[in-house]
C-alpha cells in the first residue's frame, strides 16, 4: 500500500530481501557521491589522483 501523505507504515520483510534493499541503498549512495566528485572536477578543473599513487601515499605497495 502506497500514500501520497508519506504517513508511516510498518511493513514484514524478507530478510533477504532487506539485505538487498540496503545495498542497493548503498550502491545508489556511492553512485551519487562519485557524481558529485566528478561535477565538482568539472567546475574547479581538477584531475582524479591515479590509484597507485593513493596506494603509494598511504604506504599499501
Amino acid at each position: 500500500m502506497s500514500t501520497t501523505s508519506r504517513s508511516i507504515c510498518p511493513a514484514v520483510v524478507d530478510a533477504d530481501d532487506l539485505d538487498r534493499i540496503l545495498a542497493l541503498a548503498e550502491d545508489m549512495t556511492d553512485i551519487r557521491e562519485a557524481e558529485r566528485a566528478h561535477e565538482e572536477m568539472t567546475l574547479t578543473g581538477r584531475t582524479p589522483v591515479p590509484w597507485d599513487e593513493v596506494k603509494a601515499d598511504l604506504g599499501l605497495e
